[in-house]
């Protein structure tokens, strides 16, 4: 077993599971960070008056060309090309408003360009609010933060951790003493324009999700949102932008700070370079140097920014959107402790949003035996299952299930209901840990009738069945991993979003979905699951001695597995080690 197979383990594990190894720390080490105090927070709402805009303006030409029975559209975003030229589309096209809300935005060539973009835009008038999750804004990354420091643009860290930034390791360290707080972490994912359009789904900002990753891409899926739905989706995103735990990135780190931190790294890179003498890069054409505020992307070399800027912005006008009922599913921010010793300055009251309980019960579904305190996105998700009556078609990357989510397929399954479950594999999955809390359930689900379906982590099969054009451009032969989010019920009803159907998302983190009813859209997303299943995913199945086996994909010239297929026996080793470890409601 290599230290770089144990590196390659330990650092997602980290990432995603901050509180495992925050635990076993206490014992050693002590910590003394804390968060600034007396806080100023000036509230700010979304552009109230939509009609006007470009965006608005084109909204209602489309709804009037489509003779559309309701006023909100969707368009679903598979590949990375869609992904993202909308994203890009509506950089460019706001006029008033742009509100960004991340759980990750990583500095590197992709979110680079998105960004400059989002620059350029505060630059010609429009406001600029983003709202970024703090956990993983340590190392380059913290050079995200610059954003702050730009004219019109104003930025928030959502639940920040106390500390350096030099490195995450170091920077969960110094948090130590307040880490139940901290491995909660805001997760939902929203881009607003103009208040008119908005794209929801699984994507954070950065190369891997993009395609523009060379050693590894995650095969995702987003919702482009237009009309009145949008608005929605706005007033989440004002909760917790005006949250007391929301943080102007001003209070937390100077541009003093991040100009030393951006230096550091610079050297650091020329030592690197110096001692593996690259052979030069050709320029990017392009591609324009990052400004002194803007974010970098110091890893990106001129090929890389190069793919980047070939990109083109999708042409909104030719959008074909499907007009439908849907809802709203948003976790109130306060499923997030405040950090108990900052004093904050008093917030006017925010509107709210319906609870996802009550979101999902306006669809038709009937109340669910939930306890008072579980009102969140997946308990929505699962008063909804309570209604599904012939099929359940779920998708969900990191898929640990509780009592809750095994109740929800036992009450299925007893009702005749097909339910079917697409993860990763462990050979395809970014965080193995979680693989643990996922296969110690499989025998139980594929006992009581559950089909559960894994991944394979090679990429050509995999991107062509999610793309929605079949063509899911990504950089050469890298790994893919699963991340779309999405449940689809009897053919009629599709949830896309940021939520995983595991406890962590049910617990811990704050999410956020759209549910649609349209037959048309759960059709077109079912199609792509479904051809997925058929040429790039290995079909578990439990057999008559108690063992396991995986049926390999269709048409892939693989031989049927008895054990993980594709993971090396040091990974499974080490899972074997490390997974006991690990309770389900951490994973």
């Amino acid at each position: 077993m290599t230290l770089a197979l144990v590196s390659g383990f330990l650092t997602p594990l980290l990432r995603r599971h901050p509180l495992l190894w925050a635990a076993l720390l206490v014992p050693l080490l002590g910590a003394c960070a804390e968060l600034p105090q007396n806080v100023q927070r000036p509230v700010s709402t979304a552009l109230e008056t939509v009609a006007g805009t470009p965006l608005a303006t084109l909204v209602d030409e489309r709804r009037a060309a489509a003779n559309a029975r309701f006023a909100s559209g969707f368009l679903l975003l598979a590949g990375p090309q869609a992904a993202y030229g909308s994203r890009l589309a509506l950089v460019e096209a706001a006029q008033k408003t742009l509100d960004l809300q991340y759980y990750a935005i990583h500095a590197d060539a992709s979110a680079e360009r998105l960004l400059l973009g989002v620059v350029a835009a505060a630059r010609r008038g429009v406001r600029v609010r983003v709202l970024l999750d703090d956990f993983h804004s340590a190392g380059k990354d913290a050079q995200v933060m610059r954003l702050a420091f730009e004219p019109n643009i104003e930025m928030r860290m959502f639940n920040p951790v106390a500390g350096a930034r030099g490195s995450a390791f170091w920077r969960m360290v110094s948090a130590l003493s307040d880490f139940s707080r901290v491995q909660q972490r805001m997760h939902n994912k929203l881009f607003i324009a103009d208040n008119a359009m908005g794209i929801a789904g699984g994507r954070n900002l950065g190369d891997a999700y993009f395609g523009h990753d060379a050693s590894g891409n995650f095969v995702d899926l987003d919702v482009l949102a237009v009309g009145p739905i949008v608005q929605d989706l706005s007033r989440s995103f004002d909760s917790y932008w005006n949250n007391e735990r929301a943080y102007p990135v001003q209070s937390l780190i100077t541009q003093k700070e991040l100009d030393a931190q951006r230096a550091s790294l610079a050297a650091a890179e020329e030592e690197q370079g110096a001692r593996t003498e690259p052979s030069p890069a050709p320029p990017a054409a392009s591609a324009p140097a990052a400004t002194a505020s803007a974010p970098m992307a110091p890893d990106a070399d001129a090929a890389q920014r190069s793919r980047v800027w070939d990109r083109k912005p999708l042409d909104l006008t030719t959008a074909r959107f499907v007009w439908a009922p849907a809802v709203v599913l948003v976790d109130k921010p306060a499923k997030i402790p405040a950090e108990s010793s900052a004093t904050t300055e008093p917030l006017a009251p925010q509107p709210d949003t319906p609870s996802p309980r009550a979101a999902v019960a306006a669809q038709g579904a009937p109340a669910a035996h939930l306890e008072d305190n579980e009102d969140t996105v997946v308990d929505g998700l699962l008063q909804l299952m309570g209604q599904a009556r012939r099929d359940l078609l779920i998708v969900s990357p990191y898929f640990v299930p509780g009592r809750e989510i095994t109740a929800a397929f036992a009450q299925a399954r007893a009702r005749g209901v097909r339910v079917r479950v697409l993860t990763n594999s462990l050979a395809s999955n970014d965080a193995p840990i979680a693989h643990a809390g996922y296969a110690r359930h499989r025998k139980e689900l594929l006992g009581m009738g559950v089909d559960l379906y894994e991944m394979h982590s090679e990429a050509t099969g995999v991107r062509r069945a999610f793309s929605a054009t079949g063509s899911g451009s990504a950089t050469g032969s890298s790994r893919a991993m699963l991340h779309s989010k999405l449940v689809i019920m009897d053919h009629r009803l599709l949830a896309v979003g940021s939520m995983n159907l595991d406890m962590r998302s049910q617990k811990q983190n704050t999410e956020i979905a759209l549910l649609i009813r349209s037959t048309d859209l759960a059709r077109r997303a079912g199609s792509s699951i479904e051809q997925a299943l058929r040429d790039a995913a290995w079909h578990v199945e439990l057999q008559a001695g108690g063992g396991l086996v995986w049926r390999a994909p269709q048409g892939s010239n693989l031989q049927d597995a008895t054990s993980e297929p594709g993971a090396s026996v040091p990974l499974q080793l080490l899972l074997l080690l490390l997974g006991p470890l690990a309770p389900d409601h951490l994973l």
